[in-house]
């Protein structure tokens, strides 16, 4: 169990285990969140599991299932309550933390700077640049996009979106281009075929979509 702090009442870590509890009892954490869902990976282990654990050493649990990419505005506004109301500290996890980060770091947006929730996600470990718009917007998703006008539109942020996105750019510099992808995780599908032949580590194939988007080029948040 890798636990990353983020503030003073709250950590994250990766997936758990039913007897990782009684030790996160022991650190002094008082709630756990899980928002990972149910059969997301065949290794893992229940809500129920951790839950009936977590219940025998005397911590509120809480089960916010989260998409893994599709971390929405009123899903974090759904974990700022759940955070308010639990006892302190809380620890949450999911797959890999990431989750738990962006809804944490989405939900204290409007009462945290910027540069604060940055610098914490960071510091453990987590990269948070591709919901930072909607940080900076007090945790919501920019509706100012209405009247924005572009020479080019691509839909879909994939490989294939960002290496048109790029090749244009490189081509003609002036060209405003706009990438459309709803999703905040970019994974490289061309890689899963290495990542089967064991060329590449899975984790490896997963970036924050802020952070592949060319320099220039926009992108918007959206189905």
């Amino acid at each position: 169990m890798e636990i990353k702090t983020i503030s003073n009442g709250f950590s994250v870590s990766p997936q758990i285990v039913a007897d990782d509890v009684m030790e996160i009892a022991k650190r002094g954490f008082r709630s756990i969140v899980c928002n990972r869902p149910d059969g997301e990976g065949a290794d893992q282990p229940t809500f129920e599991e951790i839950s009936n654990a977590a219940k025998e050493a005397g911590l509120e649990v809480r089960y916010q299932p989260i998409v893994s990419g599709k971390v929405s505005d009123d899903d974090a506004r759904d974990f700022g309550r759940l955070f308010d109301e639990l006892p302190k500290p809380v620890f949450a996890y999911c797959r890999t933390g990431t989750r738990s980060t962006t809804l944490w770091s989405l939900s204290q947006a409007a009462t945290l700077d910027t540069s604060e929730i940055l610098r914490a996600t960071k510091a453990a470990g987590y990269d948070m640049g591709g919901v930072v718009r909607r940080i900076v917007n007090g945790g919501k998703t920019p509706t100012d996009q209405g009247d924005a006008k572009y020479d080019v539109v691509i839909i879909g942020g994939g490989a294939a979106g960002i290496s048109v996105a790029s090749s244009l750019q490189a081509r003609r510099s002036g060209l405003e281009i706009v990438v459309i992808d709803p999703a905040d995780i970019h994974y490289y599908q061309p890689g899963w075929t290495m990542v089967g032949g064991g060329v590449f580590e899975a984790s490896t194939t997963a970036q924050t979509m802020g952070s592949l988007i060319p320099k220039g080029v926009h992108w918007i948040k959206a189905a």
